[in-house]
């Protein structure tokens, strides 16, 4: 076992929301699924202290959960002590921005810390059992930032790869509305939703790529706000149309669709909503 330095007594971790705002292909005719963008946001964030303990417990939001997560860090490293969390400030759960696997590689982080094992994040994603489908969530995680991933490979248990990183330009702004409501699937149930979901046509795919990669990407690195919103709500469009019979619409019924249309009237630059796939 590799280690990562000396082990500490106290742990504070604090990990950003993420924002996914599309998924690359559903198709998988190159040998590759899913892939995506996304980036980390400051508001809401995670606050997890930690100590170490003969037992897991945890206190605060979201505790028991915590608690699952220190459970699979510890039999992934067959650790015989246990730890103490306590979630100070915890991400919206079920509201597309990521809590989940934010707080497992929180938890994953500060257990590494504490007994001195390997801190990379995809130690950390494994140990947790993380970014099975979609790997925003820990590359801004590891990072922060605009995030290009390119998806799962086969059956491996990877995480997908990173294949492009660019700091948000500090002059955008983005709001963040969370509606009231029923949250969406997860766990099983999202799995063998997306499962059911019919593949996407050729050339809607080949649409996002190109508007990733001549749209999306050299506007964030220019800090060109208008190409960027003008791509990225284009991409939300066909990816929502993907999800269209699971969740019921291109953007989810209900609030998310009319807060989506109302934004893009009162003059935002682009819209759309965090996270795809069905709904409760």
């Amino acid at each position: 076992m590799t280690s990562g330095g000396t082990s500490a007594t106290r742990v504070v971790v604090e990990a950003p929301a993420r924002l996914h705002f599309g998924m690359l292909d559903l198709r998988g005719s190159l040998g590759r699924r899913f892939g995506g963008i996304g980036a980390a946001v400051q508001v809401p964030s995670l606050l997890l202290e930690a100590s170490r303990a003969d037992q897991v417990e945890a206190a605060g939001p979201d505790a028991e959960r915590a608690c699952e997560f220190a459970h699979r860090v510890i039999a992934a490293h067959r650790l015989t002590g246990g730890v103490r969390l306590r979630v100070r400030r915890a991400i919206p759960p079920h509201a597309g921005l990521g809590s989940g696997t934010q707080l497992a590689l929180a938890v994953a982080r500060a257990v590494a810390e504490l007994y001195a094992l390997p801190t990379d994040v995809v130690t950390l994603a494994a140990a947790t059992q993380r970014a099975r489908r979609s790997a925003i969530g820990t590359w801004t995680f590891a990072a922060g930032g605009f995030i290009l991933e390119g998806g799962r490979h086969g059956d491996t248990a990877a995480p997908a790869p990173i294949l492009a990183r660019f700091p948000m330009p500090s002059d955008w702004r983005c709001v963040i509305a969370v509606p009231r409501g029923e949250p969406g699937m997860s766990g099983a149930a999202e799995a063998a939703a997306f499962a059911r979901l019919p593949p996407p046509s050729q050339a809607e795919v080949e649409r996002v790529a190109h508007l990733v990669l001549m749209g999306i990407l050299p506007a964030v690195a220019e800090g060109d706000l208008a190409a960027f919103g003008a791509a990225l709500s284009e991409v939300q469009r066909v990816n929502g149309g993907w999800f269209a019979a699971a969740q019921g619409g291109v953007f989810a019924p209900g609030p998310t669709e009319m807060l989506v249309r109302r934004m893009g009237e009162w003059g935002a630059a682009g819209v759309g909503q965090s996270s795809w796939g069905p709904t409760a």
